[in-house]
């Protein structure tokens, strides 16, 4: 039986796994993109899915929660430096842009194979806001529906 067997284990033993995934989480929300390998990115989907709805909380405990995840990247900084934390970005950026979506934050897109082993990679992005692509949409049927009723 395969009971249990969800979790790909990347042949890794279970802290260096929980290490890689805490490292290409904290790279994806700093950076919204990143490229790795296929499986990674699969495996990566999962998490960067929780802790963007952790960040739709936006509670203290969901707050801590995700602190305990993402790694504290503090580069130096004039003034405040929490500004430039992971959690912070994913608290006030991120998750507000996925307020009315439920699920599927993330998008992989299958690149080239690596020249040195022939490896699958993927680079893995968030998805834009469901509002903006709302908004994007009506604006060019209100665009062509003008360009058409001016034709006419």
């Amino acid at each position: 039986m395969n009971h249990g067997k969800a979790l790909g284990k990347l042949k890794r033993n279970t802290a260096h796994r929980r290490a890689l995934l805490r490292n290409l989480a904290t790279s994806l929300v700093l950076h919204g993109r990143i490229r790795t390998t296929l499986p990674r990115a699969r495996e990566l989907k999962r998490v960067a899915d929780k802790l963007v709805t952790l960040g739709k909380k936006d509670t203290l405990h969901s707050r801590r929660n995700a602190m305990s995840y993402l790694f504290a990247i503090n580069r130096r900084a004039e003034g405040n430096a929490q500004k430039l934390t992971a959690v912070h970005k994913l608290f006030t950026e991120i998750a507000p842009r996925y307020a009315e979506r439920h699920g599927g934050y993330t998008r992989i897109v299958k690149m080239a194979n690596r020249q040195g082993d022939n490896a699958a990679m993927a680079l893995i992005e968030f998805v834009e806001g469901e509002v903006q692509k709302k908004t994007a949409r009506r604006e060019r049927r209100v665009a062509a529906a003008t360009t058409e009723s001016a034709a006419e």
